[in-house]
Protein backbone atom coordinates (compact mmCIF):
# COMPACT_ATOMS: atom_id res chain seq x y z
CA UNK A 1 0.00 0.00 0.00
CA UNK A 2 0.71 3.77 -0.38
CA UNK A 3 2.06 5.96 2.18
CA UNK A 4 -0.86 8.31 1.21
CA UNK A 5 -3.41 5.78 2.06
CA UNK A 6 -2.84 6.46 5.92
CA UNK A 7 -4.23 2.94 6.92
CA UNK A 8 -3.84 3.67 10.93
CA UNK A 9 -5.78 7.01 10.12
CA UNK A 10 -8.68 5.12 8.61
CA UNK A 11 -8.68 2.75 10.52
CA UNK A 12 -10.05 5.37 13.25
CA UNK A 13 -13.35 5.51 11.10
CA UNK A 14 -14.51 2.42 12.26
CA UNK A 15 -17.35 2.68 14.86
CA UNK A 16 -18.32 5.84 13.66
CA UNK A 17 -22.31 6.57 13.44
CA UNK A 18 -24.67 8.37 11.17
CA UNK A 19 -28.54 8.54 12.28
CA UNK A 20 -31.31 10.15 10.26
CA UNK A 21 -34.91 9.78 9.52
CA UNK A 22 -37.50 9.85 6.36
CA UNK A 23 -41.07 8.93 5.69
CA UNK A 24 -41.91 6.47 3.35
CA UNK A 25 -44.27 8.34 1.01
CA UNK A 26 -46.12 7.50 -1.97
CA UNK A 27 -44.56 9.83 -4.11
CA UNK A 28 -40.83 8.33 -4.78
CA UNK A 29 -42.48 5.17 -4.75
CA UNK A 30 -44.53 6.15 -7.68
CA UNK A 31 -42.04 7.84 -9.63
CA UNK A 32 -39.98 4.52 -9.15
CA UNK A 33 -42.53 2.45 -10.89
CA UNK A 34 -42.81 4.57 -13.27
CA UNK A 35 -38.86 4.65 -14.14
CA UNK A 36 -39.29 0.67 -14.07
CA UNK A 37 -41.98 0.63 -16.09
CA UNK A 38 -44.34 -0.99 -13.90
CA UNK A 39 -47.72 -1.56 -15.29
CA UNK A 40 -49.48 -0.58 -12.14
CA UNK A 41 -48.12 2.13 -10.47
CA UNK A 42 -50.22 3.62 -7.92
CA UNK A 43 -49.01 3.29 -4.08
CA UNK A 44 -51.36 3.86 -1.01
CA UNK A 45 -50.73 3.91 2.41
CA UNK A 46 -50.46 0.61 4.34
CA UNK A 47 -49.02 -0.87 0.59
CA UNK A 48 -45.90 -3.01 1.33
CA UNK A 49 -42.85 -1.22 -0.32
CA UNK A 50 -40.90 -3.40 -2.76
CA UNK A 51 -37.76 -4.88 -1.72
CA UNK A 52 -34.57 -2.41 -2.36
CA UNK A 53 -37.07 0.49 -2.65
CA UNK A 54 -36.17 1.93 0.59
CA UNK A 55 -32.89 3.35 -1.78
CA UNK A 56 -34.93 6.19 -3.01
CA UNK A 57 -35.35 7.43 0.80
CA UNK A 58 -33.07 9.04 2.84
CA UNK A 59 -31.08 10.86 0.23
CA UNK A 60 -27.89 12.45 0.86
CA UNK A 61 -28.07 15.56 2.54
CA UNK A 62 -25.60 17.30 0.91
CA UNK A 63 -25.22 21.64 -0.72
CA UNK A 64 -23.53 21.45 -4.36
CA UNK A 65 -20.58 23.34 -2.40
CA UNK A 66 -19.85 20.00 -0.76
CA UNK A 67 -19.92 17.77 -3.72
CA UNK A 68 -16.53 16.49 -5.44
CA UNK A 69 -15.56 16.89 -9.01
CA UNK A 70 -17.06 13.42 -9.90
CA UNK A 71 -20.22 14.35 -7.71
CA UNK A 72 -19.71 12.51 -4.62
CA UNK A 73 -19.80 13.98 -1.36
CA UNK A 74 -16.41 15.16 0.16
CA UNK A 75 -14.74 12.64 2.20
CA UNK A 76 -13.91 12.84 6.54
CA UNK A 77 -17.24 13.41 7.64
CA UNK A 78 -19.09 10.07 7.69
CA UNK A 79 -17.00 8.07 4.95
CA UNK A 80 -12.90 8.37 5.71
CA UNK A 81 -10.81 10.36 3.55
CA UNK A 82 -9.51 7.62 1.68
CA UNK A 83 -6.88 8.93 -0.84
CA UNK A 84 -7.88 7.22 -4.07
CA UNK A 85 -9.77 8.78 -6.55
CA UNK A 86 -12.52 6.24 -7.94
CA UNK A 87 -15.05 5.61 -5.75
CA UNK A 88 -18.00 2.40 -6.97
CA UNK A 89 -20.73 0.34 -4.91
CA UNK A 90 -19.37 -2.82 -5.22
CA UNK A 91 -21.65 -5.49 -3.29
CA UNK A 92 -24.00 -5.56 -0.67
CA UNK A 93 -26.51 -7.95 1.38
CA UNK A 94 -29.62 -7.51 3.20
CA UNK A 95 -31.66 -9.30 5.66
CA UNK A 96 -35.20 -8.44 5.32
CA UNK A 97 -37.19 -9.12 8.57
CA UNK A 98 -39.89 -7.14 8.59
CA UNK A 99 -41.57 -5.45 5.73
CA UNK A 100 -42.34 -1.56 5.38
CA UNK A 101 -45.44 0.34 4.36
CA UNK A 102 -46.22 3.33 2.93
CA UNK A 103 -47.26 5.70 5.59
CA UNK A 104 -44.56 4.76 8.15
CA UNK A 105 -41.80 6.83 9.59
CA UNK A 106 -38.73 5.10 9.89
CA UNK A 107 -35.02 5.51 11.51
CA UNK A 108 -31.63 4.82 9.84
CA UNK A 109 -28.72 4.32 11.82
CA UNK A 110 -25.46 3.58 9.96
CA UNK A 111 -22.33 2.31 11.12
CA UNK A 112 -18.67 2.10 9.92
CA UNK A 113 -17.80 -1.21 10.81
CA UNK A 114 -14.53 -2.24 8.46
CA UNK A 115 -11.52 -0.25 6.36
CA UNK A 116 -9.75 -3.14 4.41
CA UNK A 117 -6.60 -2.44 2.13
CA UNK A 118 -6.04 -4.74 -0.35
CA UNK A 119 -4.10 -5.05 -3.74
CA UNK A 120 -5.36 -5.80 -6.75
CA UNK A 121 -4.08 -6.28 -10.55
CA UNK A 122 -5.93 -2.72 -11.05
CA UNK A 123 -3.69 -1.50 -7.93
CA UNK A 124 -4.30 -0.53 -4.74
CA UNK A 125 -7.76 -0.83 -3.28
CA UNK A 126 -9.28 -0.29 -0.06
CA UNK A 127 -12.88 -1.36 0.86
CA UNK A 128 -15.13 -0.11 3.40
CA UNK A 129 -18.08 -1.66 4.80
CA UNK A 130 -20.70 0.06 6.63
CA UNK A 131 -23.64 -1.40 7.78
CA UNK A 132 -27.50 0.21 7.77
CA UNK A 133 -30.35 -0.73 9.93
CA UNK A 134 -33.39 0.60 9.51
CA UNK A 135 -36.56 0.69 11.69
CA UNK A 136 -40.00 1.50 11.02
CA UNK A 137 -43.16 2.51 13.35
CA UNK A 138 -45.22 0.19 11.72
CA UNK A 139 -42.70 -2.41 12.38
CA UNK A 140 -40.92 -2.62 9.22
CA UNK A 141 -37.22 -4.03 9.81
CA UNK A 142 -34.14 -4.47 7.59
CA UNK A 143 -29.90 -5.00 8.01
CA UNK A 144 -28.18 -3.71 4.84
CA UNK A 145 -23.95 -4.14 4.88
CA UNK A 146 -23.05 -1.85 1.74
CA UNK A 147 -19.44 -2.70 0.51
CA UNK A 148 -17.72 0.32 -1.38
CA UNK A 149 -14.42 0.05 -3.04
CA UNK A 150 -11.83 2.94 -3.38
CA UNK A 151 -9.27 2.86 -6.46
CA UNK A 152 -6.84 4.30 -8.34
CA UNK A 153 -8.28 5.86 -12.12
CA UNK A 154 -7.33 3.73 -14.98
CA UNK A 155 -8.40 3.95 -18.63
CA UNK A 156 -11.07 1.30 -18.47
CA UNK A 157 -11.12 0.82 -22.37
CA UNK A 158 -7.80 -0.80 -22.04
CA UNK A 159 -8.55 -3.77 -19.48
CA UNK A 160 -10.25 -7.08 -20.81
CA UNK A 161 -12.74 -8.21 -18.31
CA UNK A 162 -12.64 -12.09 -17.21
CA UNK A 163 -15.58 -13.78 -18.06
CA UNK A 164 -17.42 -15.13 -15.12
CA UNK A 165 -18.80 -18.87 -15.60
CA UNK A 166 -22.33 -19.04 -15.11
CA UNK A 167 -23.23 -22.86 -14.43
CA UNK A 168 -26.85 -22.34 -14.11
CA UNK A 169 -29.47 -22.86 -16.86
CA UNK A 170 -32.01 -19.55 -16.52
CA UNK A 171 -35.59 -19.96 -15.69
CA UNK A 172 -36.40 -17.01 -16.84
CA UNK A 173 -33.99 -14.29 -19.44
CA UNK A 174 -35.23 -10.90 -20.32
CA UNK A 175 -33.43 -8.35 -22.23
CA UNK A 176 -32.96 -4.90 -20.97
CA UNK A 177 -31.31 -2.06 -23.07
CA UNK A 178 -31.01 0.80 -20.60
CA UNK A 179 -30.60 4.38 -22.37
CA UNK A 180 -29.64 8.14 -20.69
CA UNK A 181 -33.35 8.23 -19.31
CA UNK A 182 -33.04 5.61 -16.98
CA UNK A 183 -30.29 6.07 -15.34
CA UNK A 184 -31.31 10.07 -14.89
CA UNK A 185 -34.46 9.35 -13.34
CA UNK A 186 -32.93 6.75 -10.98
CA UNK A 187 -29.91 8.87 -10.37
CA UNK A 188 -33.02 11.79 -9.61
CA UNK A 189 -34.47 9.26 -7.28
CA UNK A 190 -32.05 8.89 -5.27
CA UNK A 191 -30.40 12.03 -5.25
CA UNK A 192 -27.23 10.30 -6.31
CA UNK A 193 -24.97 13.21 -8.11
CA UNK A 194 -21.95 11.16 -9.38
CA UNK A 195 -20.96 11.96 -12.65
CA UNK A 196 -20.45 8.31 -13.96
CA UNK A 197 -24.00 8.07 -14.81
CA UNK A 198 -25.24 10.27 -16.50
CA UNK A 199 -22.50 13.02 -17.86
CA UNK A 200 -21.25 11.30 -20.80
CA UNK A 201 -18.01 13.63 -21.47
CA UNK A 202 -16.70 13.40 -17.90
CA UNK A 203 -17.28 9.39 -17.82
CA UNK A 204 -15.61 8.67 -20.93
CA UNK A 205 -12.90 11.58 -21.01
CA UNK A 206 -11.98 11.79 -17.10
CA UNK A 207 -12.72 8.05 -16.16
CA UNK A 208 -12.07 6.48 -19.28
CA UNK A 209 -15.21 4.40 -19.63
CA UNK A 210 -16.89 2.87 -22.92
CA UNK A 211 -20.25 4.92 -21.54
CA UNK A 212 -22.20 5.94 -18.62
CA UNK A 213 -22.48 3.52 -16.31
CA UNK A 214 -25.60 1.39 -14.95
CA UNK A 215 -26.13 1.73 -10.97
CA UNK A 216 -25.33 -0.99 -9.01
CA UNK A 217 -28.50 -0.55 -7.28
CA UNK A 218 -30.63 -0.11 -9.51
CA UNK A 219 -29.20 -3.63 -11.36
CA UNK A 220 -29.80 -5.32 -8.11
CA UNK A 221 -33.38 -3.94 -8.61
CA UNK A 222 -33.82 -5.37 -11.62
CA UNK A 223 -32.78 -8.51 -10.73
CA UNK A 224 -35.44 -8.55 -7.45
CA UNK A 225 -38.18 -7.18 -9.67
CA UNK A 226 -37.73 -9.67 -12.65
CA UNK A 227 -37.52 -12.69 -9.73
CA UNK A 228 -40.92 -11.37 -7.94
CA UNK A 229 -42.46 -11.19 -11.66
CA UNK A 230 -41.53 -14.80 -12.41
CA UNK A 231 -42.31 -16.09 -8.48
CA UNK A 232 -45.50 -14.64 -7.52
CA UNK A 233 -46.27 -14.34 -4.28
CA UNK A 234 -43.02 -14.78 -2.76
CA UNK A 235 -40.90 -12.46 -0.60
CA UNK A 236 -37.20 -12.00 0.16
CA UNK A 237 -36.02 -13.14 3.53
CA UNK A 238 -32.50 -12.47 2.92
CA UNK A 239 -30.57 -11.08 -0.66
CA UNK A 240 -26.36 -10.84 -1.65
CA UNK A 241 -25.34 -9.61 -4.68
CA UNK A 242 -21.64 -8.58 -6.13
CA UNK A 243 -20.75 -6.04 -8.92
CA UNK A 244 -18.20 -8.17 -11.18
CA UNK A 245 -17.68 -5.94 -14.40
CA UNK A 246 -19.39 -2.46 -15.72
CA UNK A 247 -22.99 -2.62 -17.56
CA UNK A 248 -22.90 0.28 -19.71
CA UNK A 249 -26.30 2.44 -21.37
CA UNK A 250 -27.19 1.11 -24.49
CA UNK A 251 -25.94 -1.78 -24.43
CA UNK A 252 -28.36 -4.60 -24.28
CA UNK A 253 -28.08 -6.86 -20.86
CA UNK A 254 -30.04 -10.01 -19.44
CA UNK A 255 -31.53 -10.17 -16.39
CA UNK A 256 -31.39 -13.87 -15.34
CA UNK A 257 -32.71 -16.24 -12.70
CA UNK A 258 -32.99 -19.50 -12.01
CA UNK A 259 -34.98 -20.70 -8.17
CA UNK A 260 -34.42 -24.04 -6.69
CA UNK A 261 -36.67 -24.51 -3.55
CA UNK A 262 -36.01 -21.41 -1.45
CA UNK A 263 -33.00 -20.60 -3.06
CA UNK A 264 -32.77 -17.93 -5.77
CA UNK A 265 -29.81 -17.37 -8.23
CA UNK A 266 -29.57 -14.35 -10.07
CA UNK A 267 -27.49 -12.48 -12.39
CA UNK A 268 -26.83 -9.89 -15.07
CA UNK A 269 -25.55 -11.15 -17.95
CA UNK A 270 -24.07 -8.77 -20.93
CA UNK A 271 -24.20 -9.07 -25.06
CA UNK A 272 -20.67 -9.92 -24.55
CA UNK A 273 -20.83 -13.02 -21.96
CA UNK A 274 -19.65 -11.30 -19.36
CA UNK A 275 -21.40 -11.70 -15.93
CA UNK A 276 -22.25 -7.91 -14.92
CA UNK A 277 -23.51 -9.12 -11.75
CA UNK A 278 -24.20 -11.85 -9.09
CA UNK A 279 -27.11 -12.48 -6.82
CA UNK A 280 -28.00 -14.90 -4.31
CA UNK A 281 -31.46 -14.65 -2.29
CA UNK A 282 -33.57 -16.66 0.16
CA UNK A 283 -37.09 -16.36 0.25
CA UNK A 284 -40.53 -17.49 1.75
CA UNK A 285 -43.68 -17.75 -0.11
CA UNK A 286 -46.65 -15.25 1.30
CA UNK A 287 -48.54 -16.90 4.62
CA UNK A 288 -45.28 -19.05 5.59
CA UNK A 289 -43.18 -18.27 8.43
CA UNK A 290 -39.53 -17.62 7.91
CA UNK A 291 -38.51 -20.87 9.65
CA UNK A 292 -40.67 -22.89 7.57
Amino acid sequence: MTDDIELDYLKEWIGKTERSSDFISEGPAIQLAMTLDRAEVEFRTRDVLPPLWHWIYFLPRLRLSELKSDGHGKLGQFLPPVKLPSRMWAGGKFEFLSDFQIGEEAEKCSVIKDVVPKKGRSGNLVFVEVEHTIKGSMGGNLIETQNIVYRDLQDKRKQVSSKNPITNIPQWKTEIVPNSMLLFRYSALTFNTHRIHYDRKYCMEEEGYEGLLVHAPLLATLLIEKAIIENPGLRFQSFQFQAHSPVFDEKPFFVCGSKEKKKLDLWVLKSDGTVGMSAVASVKSRGQSFDS
